[in-house]
């Protein structure tokens, strides 16, 4: 039977799931993900946890020419546990399937329902040449 959730959806699922759990030791534990997507989806949803759970303005995961994969949070210019390079390289394809943003820039809102609750989150794609950012900025 095919799968009829959407990338949204299954995003949605990982943040009830993850809810109680520390946003920073599951991503560090994404190492052992074997599925690229699912981790992907894993990745998003700990993240956006993880800036609700530590009042983030924004997570941005960048992607270098040569396919390495780098974060960083701005509330204090610290590094969150960089997700394995094939997850990270997932992420990409993930916001882009959840946003539908096309070509080299876009943004777009996104809420992202987490139990009884919801966020509005910016999502944000900037590909310049082999180089991409995705942004996750929280509201004020």
């Amino acid at each position: 039977m095919l799968d009829k959730r959407t990338l949204h959806m299954k995003v949605q699922e990982h943040c009830d799931c993850f809810a109680n759990s520390d946003p920073l030791s599951e991503m560090a534990g994404l190492i052992k993900e074997q599925d690229s997507e699912d981790g992907a989806l894993k990745w998003i949803a700990l993240a956006v946890l993880h800036g609700i759970d530590r009042n983030a303005e924004k997570i941005s995961i960048r992607r270098t020419p040569e396919g390495g994969i780098s974060v960083t949070a701005k509330y204090r210019q610290t590094e969150l546990p960089s997700p394995p390079t094939p997850i990270g390289r997932k992420v990409f394809d993930v916001v882009k399937g959840i946003t539908h943003i096309e070509g080299n820039k876009g943004k777009s809102a996104v809420v992202i329902g987490i139990r009884d609750s919801s966020i509005e989150l910016e999502m944000k794609l900037d590909r310049d040449g082999a180089k991409e950012e995705v942004v996750l900025k929280f509201p004020d």
